[in-house]
């Protein structure tokens, strides 16, 4: 079904901002290009000033809520769809209070809530079809390896040194073996770390920073391989691309992990090592 097609997830803060300020931009242009709901009839000498917040409120809206929803696994269309019934509920939420506090300077009450919400699904629903139709082709073009890089298997080490890994984080210690470090993904000051325990998946949050992390867990196998991630070598199933850009793949993860120009040089060496 339609519904349950896979939707990409992006992994990128820039690009999850860049996306969500975009979104924001599209309302406030939406607002003074149409000027829907008697906003023609709104007379004020800074009037395209006075709309302005809602770009930040739409903004922050899908921000903070594709920020949140990053973390989970098999995204589809339906859950997408789901996440912007979120953002206009939070969009119209933020926008209702915005609007009876600083403009219109009305009494709250649950009847005005309505017919904000209704005004920014009005608004939203043809923003979140760009939106979502416009993230759904960058996403899988980039996502996508082009057909003239050839595919390069890698082959985990049989020689695997089983080294008990300690990592401390504010009042947080985790102990895992190395063989079951699959990669470590840096967001701003947290680092989502990611292992396998009984054969399964696991990831864990840490108020870290990835350099900080890098210093107790790097081992011959395991490096940085771009400023936001570090892999585990022997984890490598795939290498895909060339001098200008190479991708990991891991098949226990859903996401690619890109290698930086200024890690090539370690990191294609010691994978070409492994396979040998």
């Amino acid at each position: 079904m339609l519904a349950f097609t896979p939707y990409p997830k992006s992994q990128s803060i820039k690009e999850i901002l860049f996306s969500s300020l975009a979104a924001g931009i599209l309302v406030y242009l939406f607002l003074i290009i149409f000027q829907p709901f008697g906003t023609e009839s709104f007379h004020h000498p800074y009037k395209y000033l006075i709309l302005f917040p809602y770009t930040l409120i739409f903004g922050i809206s899908f921000f903070a809520s594709d920020l949140y929803t990053s973390r989970f696994k098999n995204w589809n269309i339906i859950s997408e769809l789901l996440k912007i019934l979120l953002i206009l509920f939070l969009g119209s939420t933020l926008s209702y209070f915005y609007n009876s506090l600083f403009i219109s300077h009305v009494a709250l009450s649950f009847e005005n809530y309505c017919y904000m919400f209704l005004y920014s699904l009005s608004v939203g629903i043809p923003i979140s079809a760009i939106y979502i139709l416009s993230r759904y082709i960058y996403l899988n073009s980039h996502k996508n390896i082009p057909p003239n890089n050839t595919p390069q298997q890698i082959e985990t080490s049989e020689h695997s040194i089983n080294t008990i890994l300690r990592i401390a984080a504010n009042n947080t210690v985790l102990t895992i073996a190395e063989k079951d470090l699959l990669c470590v993904q840096s967001m701003e000051n947290y680092c989502t770390l990611y292992y396998l325990e009984s054969n399964s998946v696991k990831k864990i949050w840490l108020r870290i920073s990835l350099s900080n992390i890098l210093t107790q867990i790097q081992t011959q196998t395991i490096k940085r391989c771009h400023r936001s991630y570090i892999i585990n070598l022997e984890k490598v199933k795939d290498l895909r691309g060339n001098a200008q850009g190479y991708k990991l793949f891991l098949q226990e993860i859903d996401f690619e992990i890109p290698v930086s120009r200024s890690f090539i040089s370690i990191i294609i060496p010691e994978l070409q090592h492994l396979r040998t």
